[in-house]
């Protein structure tokens, strides 16, 4: 969301989207299926108008056979829990059980987990969660977010800028 709404406008040449589009075509940047149907949910799914290289499904990560292991369930609740909101929220063991059921389904969870399961992939080729989240507030959410968690996990985690700057080395420069 955040390319199209703060990149795509000034992107005359379609520079920035053919770098994308490059990245995700060779494999180099991924999609899983989650976040794609997100997107399509988001303001009328500009994302994937957009960015129409995105509908190519057979380029996304399928996520219906990315299971959480036994560590994952206990970093789930004693490291990724926010334990301030549980306890202020006053939340039984079967509420947090069928939250945690929630969780597990949605796109966060699914990219932490895939990124887990692929940090011991060649050590020079490391995932990265690519989020507009930040670290600051968590919006009474039982779960951290995502750069909380990719902290805790020893996963690579970085915004857009980030992502354009040091891993694709573009020099984004206005002279006005």
């Amino acid at each position: 969301m955040a390319f199209v709404r703060y990149y795509l406008p000034f992107d005359k040449n379609s520079i920035l989207k053919n770098l994308l589009k490059e990245k995700f075509e060779s494999g180099e940047l991924l999609l899983i299926d989650k976040v794609y149907f997100e997107a399509r949910g988001i303001s009328k799914g500009i994302v994937i108008e957009e960015l129409e290289f995105l509908s190519d499904k057979s380029k996304h990560i399928n996520t219906a056979n990315i299971f959480p292991n036994s560590k994952f369930f206990s970093m789930l609740e004693d490291s990724y829990c926010n334990k301030t909101i549980r306890k202020a929220k006053s939340i039984s063991d079967v509420e947090f059980e069928q939250n945690k059921k929630e969780y597990l389904e949605n796109a966060d969870a699914k990219m932490i987990l895939y990124a887990l399961e692929h940090l011991s992939d060649i050590e020079f080729i490391k995932p990265i969660i690519v989020t507009e989240e930040t670290k600051s507030g968590n919006d009474g959410k039982l779960f951290k977010k995502i750069p909380d968690i990719c902290e805790i996990s020893g996963i690579p985690c970085c915004n857009l800028q980030t992502l354009l700057k040091d891993y694709f080395r573009v020099d984004i420069t206005f002279n006005l």
